[in-house]
């Protein structure tokens, strides 16, 4: 027999959790399906979460997933191959299993695809990194890199000067000519180097960074390397509900109200799923306002059914 529930929540990350909490909490049955597949699952802990500033992220999620127990919320590792609306929705898991629900919650977020330089991916989270919110304090005044990936990666250099004044440009694929006279200005004004040439590989010693080679071999001595990956939004699923999707630089994502609500009644998204640079205290907190939405929405539906019931007419 197919089980249902008030909510699926598809994604057990910061979002989703948030999400089945607050469902939980409203006396909602709630299920979580989830990949085990989170986006700062490389890194060793996460910054700038009030209260939580420094915990690992498997930590983080290792207290929500017991948080939501409490509330009678349950969690299953599998992934979601298949959703289908009718008068509810039907959910189709890759180990078989079959649930409908009233409402969902896609936060799938993203995944994240480096250049393809030897040695990035396997410091990915380490002295390779991304974001400087996530990760300066940590590796403040020490040589920074940053690879370019287009030439919007200006920004990324410019960003990190903040935690560090030594710091390179290194164009890779990027033609020094692509770069406006305003990028050039404010590169020079924030004390950045331009370099131009290919980047050929990482060079470590006793497993850390200690420089970046080039395709002509002029090695540069760097300890950290910062980079932008490509995003790649986790969408299908959403796609196959015809949610609408809108195009930004970082990938296409769903259109979305200020609860998360897509253009699809019934499915609210949250977390990357709906944007590149959600970290996670926006995704806990998206993740949160979709389930109070979803909360008014499933009461006010049920009052509305019970009115038209006691209608003599």
């Amino acid at each position: 027999m197919t089980e249902n529930y008030a909510v699926v929540v598809i994604g057990g990350g910061a979002a989703g959790l948030s999400a089945a909490l607050v469902l939980g909490r409203a006396r909602h049955r709630t299920l979580v399906i989830d990949a085990g597949e989170p986006r700062n699952a490389p890194a060793a802990h996460m910054q700038g979460y009030l209260s939580r500033d420094g915990m690992p992220p498997a930590e983080f999620l290792a207290a929500g997933r017991e948080e939501i127990a409490r509330y009678g919320v349950e969690l299953v590792r599998d992934r979601v191959v298949a959703v289908e609306k009718g008068e509810d929705f039907t959910v189709v898991s890759a180990g078989g299993r079959s649930v409908r629900a009233r409402r969902l919650v896609v936060a799938t977020g993203l995944k994240d695809e480096l250049p393809a330089v030897p040695g990035v991916a396997e410091r990915f989270g380490r002295d390779v990194l991304h974001c400087p919110f996530c990760h300066g304090w940590e590796v403040r005044d020490q040589p920074f890199g940053v690879l370019a990936t287009s030439p919007a990666s200006v920004h990324q250099a410019l960003m990190v000067s903040q935690w560090s004044k030594d710091v390179r440009f290194f164009l890779h694929t990027v033609a020094e000519e692509e770069l406006s006279d305003e990028d050039l200005r404010r590169l020079a004004a924030a004390g950045v180097d331009v370099v131009p040439g290919e980047v050929a590989e990482l060079v470590t010693e006793d497993d850390r960074l200690t420089g970046i080679r080039l395709a002509d071999g002029t090695t540069h001595p760097r300890s950290v390397l910062f980079t932008a990956p490509r995003a790649v939004p986790q969408t299908g699923l959403l796609e196959r509900l015809g949610a609408e999707l809108h195009e930004t630089p970082f990938g296409a994502y769903p259109v979305v109200d200020a609860t998360g609500l897509t253009t699809v009644a019934g499915v609210w998204a949250a977390g990357n799923a709906i944007g590149f640079s959600e970290q996670v205290v926006h995704a806990a907190s998206g993740g949160y306002r979709a389930a109070s939405a979803i909360v008014g929405d499933l009461l006010m539906t049920d009052l509305d059914t019970a009115a038209r019931r006691q209608d003599p007419a």
